[in-house]
């Protein structure tokens, strides 16, 4: 299959992520179905999408009629099987427990057409530990978009052992098709490119932060006006989930063994006080 033939793409999982790349999807012209299996969490996330985009109609960056033909090119489904029988892209944006995805992608297998792809948006679980779930492990990748998927350019896709070149490809000049700038990892390593370099700075950051040297903020200013950085470390965790953050690096401490790829001590004990970030309202920062 090449990119041409990519008509249907279907995201499992309608959280920030799995909606936003759903909607780039629907904005690039292609008809897309986005999965969950609670509906309160799909009705949540048309909800947010539509506002979105009804912001960029008033910024004049999007027509109102282009609005609405975008959202006629999105279905909604709690149906693993309505979302995946016709597709031909399958983009799996939940939870990051490998046992979870694994069962998942059993599931999809069987229910998905047999030319279809399956890929998976984690940067965190490589495609190998999920391939051999299903029938079809040539036609498994990872296609990692960055959040929010509505803004920031790249993805990274990334060709396991197991990948053919045909399925490396197809993703690749569908995450052009879709608008993005991708870059091909010819193999893999958990945290692809980017997230390896910010992992580095994420670091760093808390531990200045952890040993009294300079507050959040600081750290975070530091960044953006002396680095040049759009966002700070801390601003930029909690935009994406402290918990999302700690489950990475529980993920990748499983994988290493490594006490040092644990999560921070900081960290944890924001999760466990239920400080997720902007979505709880409060993580290093206080929102409204």
């Amino acid at each position: 299959m090449s990119a041409e033939n990519i008509k249907k793409i279907s995201l499992i999982g309608s959280g920030i992520m799995g909606s936003q790349i759903a909607m780039v999807g629907a904005l690039a012209g292609f008809d897309v179905v986005l999965q969950d299996i609670e509906e309160k969490n799909l009705k949540k996330a048309e909800k947010e999408l539509r506002s979105r985009l009804e912001r960029r109609v008033s910024k004049g960056k999007l027509a109102q009629d282009e609005l609405e033909q975008t959202f006629s090119r999105l279905t909604l489904t709690s149906s693993l099987e309505e979302a995946v029988t016709n597709t031909d892209f399958v983009i799996e944006a939940i939870v990051e427990k490998v046992d979870i995805k694994r069962a998942v992608f059993k599931e999809i297998d069987a229910l998905a057409p047999g030319n279809a792809i399956l890929s998976t948006n984690s940067s965190t679980i490589v495609s190998s530990k999920l391939a051999d779930a299903t029938t079809r492990p040539e036609k498994v990748c990872n296609f990692h978009f960055f959040n929010p998927a509505l803004v920031i350019e790249m993805v990274e896709v990334v060709k396991g052992p197991h990948t053919s070149e045909e399925t490396a490809n197809t993703a690749f000049h569908l995450a052009k098709k879709l608008g993005k700038t991708p870059i091909l990892l010819k193999k893999e390593i958990s945290g692809f490119v980017a997230n390896r370099i910010l992992g580095k700075l994420m670091n760093e950051a808390i531990y200045l932060y952890e040993n009294g040297y300079a507050t959040a903020e600081e750290i975070d200013l530091a960044c953006t006006k002396a680095l040049n950085h759009p966002i700070g470390p801390f601003a930029l965790i909690d935009l994406t989930g402290l918990d999302i953050h700690y489950n990475v690096r529980m993920q990748r401490y499983e994988e290493s063994g490594n006490p040092e790829d644990k999560p921070a001590e900081t960290i944890i004990e924001k999760v466990n006080k239920g400080e997720f970030g902007r979505k709880t309202g409060k993580g290093f920062y206080v929102y409204s």
